[in-house]
């Protein structure tokens, strides 16, 4: 089970981003990945084409690895642990340990 989902706000905990915020938009279980707004932003070169007419440079926001992120308090604003609570439902929430919130 991944603990990160995307639209989560999530922390960098270690790169060139380190410390840097950011709102998860895409998470890829099989490569244990995820793509953040805004960080580790890349810029590549790009031939003419149909996507791209004009060519030229264009800036990625590259994968970054799950074991280099933590989840983000909403109530302190900082990265926080978390574990899983099973409701009588059988569906399941994640509380962060700082605050004991539901995040």
């Amino acid at each position: 089970m991944l603990r990160i989902r995307r639209d989560d706000t999530v922390m960098v905990m270690a790169g060139k981003d380190k410390g840097k915020t950011g709102k998860v938009v895409r998470v890829m279980p099989k490569a244990n990945k995820a793509v953040i707004e805004n960080i580790n932003v890349v810029k590549k070169s790009v031939k003419k084409s149909d996507t791209y007419p004009q060519g030229g440079y264009v800036e990625l926001e590259k994968p970054v690895a799950l074991a280099n992120l933590m989840l983000v308090d909403k109530k302190s604003s900082k990265p926080t642990r978390f574990s899983v609570k099973v409701l009588k439902d059988g569906s399941k929430e994640r509380i962060a340990l700082a605050s004991k919130e539901t995040i």
